[in-house]
């Protein structure tokens, strides 16, 4: 049995009874008074803490030893450990706090009443705007769809606006008018076809934005080749538009072989020796005339790698589609059947690049022509010496009749089987 004092300075006795002094009940009583300190009915003193666990001070009192159950004082019986949380109070939820949101039908911002009239009205304005938000989640846009959108929403407004008698809505449909035109005018732009369905309708290669691209190439060609012969202008445009987007590209024995027929190991020599084109290490000039498609060599072309200036800005895709084209130039079958040499190829793809929808050389009419010197230079060839090879293209069916060299102006036009391969000027 021990004696001492508490933290109040009251005198206490603990022993195997749990007898107190008086001088501790007396303590007791005063603070029960004062309302501090109750203790359970058991007698022992318990702080609850906010997960409903006694203190440690609950396990030696008198209703712990005798195992009584605790009376009503919230706190669990000895051996037990509760972990239930204090309950949320609950109550009637709140009106109004959510709202439910219904879905109108929209078209350009605008609300589609439920009660519009004639029916098959509101049904086209809805179906409308939902075709139009549809239109807008496409991967790849067709100019051709959204003119067809354009003509329907306009009849709708218009119908709209005389139901209501909104002018507004009128305003609107003139809009959807003009916006059909506009976006009409710029498919056929893209496609290189007459405007307004007049003419034959001719799949191209390529769109005016592209036509625009491969003339950049072939500028960049003209004055830039490292060799001033017709077969290395060659290389170099074939090349260029290979590695055009980081510097390097793939090419086969094939390709190599198809552009350049006989010179192709010379010239590729040539073009690594003045340091314009590089070859892995381990790979010759030999070697990469005999790569395979399943094997192509890589090259690389310095002055087209990532830290130089960029002479071209166009995707990956506008990539492929400018070597494609030229490759179909170059390797045109009736070309190939006439023997055409590096320089009649090469005035072929610069024929093609800079004509226009209906294939007049210069793209502005049969009097504009282009620069004899510049057709000159960028085949290799001297100016008087480009009416032999134009004859020659004229002979295979590339142009359509005798080109005209007077003035110092190539005038001419590309024949019927060509126009799919124009630069649309």
């Amino acid at each position: 049995m021990s004696a001492g004092t508490g933290d109040r300075g009251e005198l206490f006795v603990d022993g195997t009874g749990g007898g107190r002094t008086d001088g501790v009940a007396a303590g007791r009583t005063r603070r029960s008074a004062a309302g501090v300190g109750r203790a359970p009915a058991g007698g022992g003193a318990a702080v609850m803490f906010s997960d409903g666990v006694p203190s440690p001070s609950h396990s030696h009192s008198p209703a712990a030893a005798s195992g009584a159950p605790a009376e009503s004082t919230g706190v669990p019986a000895e051996g037990t450990r509760s972990t239930a949380l204090p309950r949320a109070r609950t109550g009637p939820p709140r009106r109004g706090s959510r709202r439910e949101k219904k879905s109108w039908p929209k078209i350009a911002q605008r609300i589609v009443p439920d009660d519009l009239q004639p029916e098959v009205l509101r049904l086209e304005l809805t179906e409308l705007g939902d075709a139009f938000r549809a239109y807008q989640r496409r991967p790849e846009p067709d100019l051709a769809v959204l003119a067809e959108l354009h003509d329907r929403k306009a009849r709708a407004f218009a119908l709209w606006a005389d139901v209501t008698d909104d002018a507004s809505l009128r305003e609107e449909a003139d809009r959807a008018v003009a916006a059909a035109r506009t976006t009409r005018e710029m498919d056929a732009n893209r496609r290189g076809v007459p405007v307004g369905g007049e003419g034959p309708v001719i799949e191209r290669l390529l769109t005016r934005g592209q036509g625009v691209h491969a003339r950049t190439v072939l500028e960049h060609v003209r004055v830039g080749s490292p060799l001033p012969g017709a077969e290395a202008r060659l290389a170099v445009l074939m090349l260029t538009l290979r590695a055009a987007r980081a510097g390097t590209g793939n090419v086969t024995g094939q390709d190599l072989g198809g552009w350049l027929q006989g010179d192709a190991e010379r010239v590729l020599r040539e073009l690594v020796d003045v340091g314009w084109l590089l070859l892995p290490e381990d790979v010759t000039a030999d070697d990469a005339l005999t790569s395979r498609a399943e094997e192509p060599a890589q090259v690389t072309v310095p002055s087209l790698l990532a830290g130089a200036p960029r002479p071209f800005f166009f995707g990956k895709v506008t990539r492929a589609r400018l070597s494609g084209w030229a490759q179909k130039v170059v390797g045109d079958r009736k070309l190939r059947k006439k023997k055409a040499g590096a320089a009649t190829r090469l005035l072929a793809v610069y024929t093609a690049a800079h004509s226009g929808p209906g294939g007049c050389l210069g793209g502005g009419g049969e009097d504009a022509g282009l620069a004899l010197d510049e057709v000159a230079q960028f085949c290799g060839l001297r100016p008087e010496e480009v009416a032999e090879h134009a004859g020659l293209l004229t002979a295979a069916g590339w142009l359509e009749e005798e080109a005209d060299t007077a003035d110092g102006r190539l005038r001419g036009r590309l024949a019927e089987r060509v126009l799919p391969l124009s630069g649309l000027l």
